[in-house]
């Protein structure tokens, strides 16, 4: 059991994605969960909506998931340009260990093709290496590869919680990897692979224990 869990989230959406059952199981069974996107993606809501859209989804998002709003943190860095603000970003990573602590932290996967989310784990290594375990969790549609070092056994009401989760995002319906049938698809792939019904997957990226 990890007493603090911190989901770097590069935007708004990527740490439900990615975690989202796992951040469920956390929950249920008492760690204290944070949750910090890097960018609510006001350049990329689509025409019509509020710039603020995506943020405001994420707070309820994360509210169904069951982290507190005092445990959600959602910084202003521009989407896709990452990595022109590197350093000010790792400066908000450290900030954040600093502030928060935590015993594991949930961050993109290494083999991530992103900038966005690349620049994420890259400074999150060099943020949290010497204080946390950290591991990278999986956007299929973003790796051309993933090692599937840890596996996290989830039960129907999990993936029920994650699913209601990412309804939350009514502005993102439209992408494919936000369908239902597909998220099941996914967990059930990852539970065949160490056979139980449901699963997620992580990359190790650093264990401290």
């Amino acid at each position: 059991m990890y007493k603090k869990v911190l989901v770097l989230s590069p935007h708004t959406d990527d740490g439900e994605l990615g975690a989202g059952g796992t951040i469920a199981r956390f929950v249920e069974e008492g760690s204290d969960v944070y949750y910090a996107a890097l960018s609510g993606c006001e350049m990329s809501v689509p025409e019509g909506l509020e710039k603020n859209t995506l943020k405001t989804e994420c707070r309820l998002a994360t509210k169904t998931l069951g982290i507190p709003p005092d445990n959600v943190i959602l910084l202003n860095y521009e989407v896709r340009k990452f990595p022109l603000n590197r350093q000010e970003i790792l400066d908000s990573l450290i900030e954040l260990n600093k502030k928060i602590e935590p015993d594991l932290v949930l961050l993109p996967s290494s083999n991530d093709t992103h900038q966005d989310h690349r620049t994420i784990h890259e400074e999150g290594i060099r943020a949290f290496k010497k204080t946390s375990s950290m591991w990278g969790y999986e956007h299929p549609w973003n790796n051309l590869t993933f090692t599937t070092d840890i596996f996290i056994k989830l039960e129907g009401r999990h993936m029920e919680n994650k699913i209601k989760t990412l309804g939350q995002y009514k502005s993102q319906d439209i992408k494919n990897y936000f369908n239902p049938v597909y998220i099941n698809a996914w967990a059930f792939t990852r539970g065949t692979e160490i056979d139980v019904p449901l699963a997620e997957a992580f990359e190790l990226i650093r264990l401290i224990m």
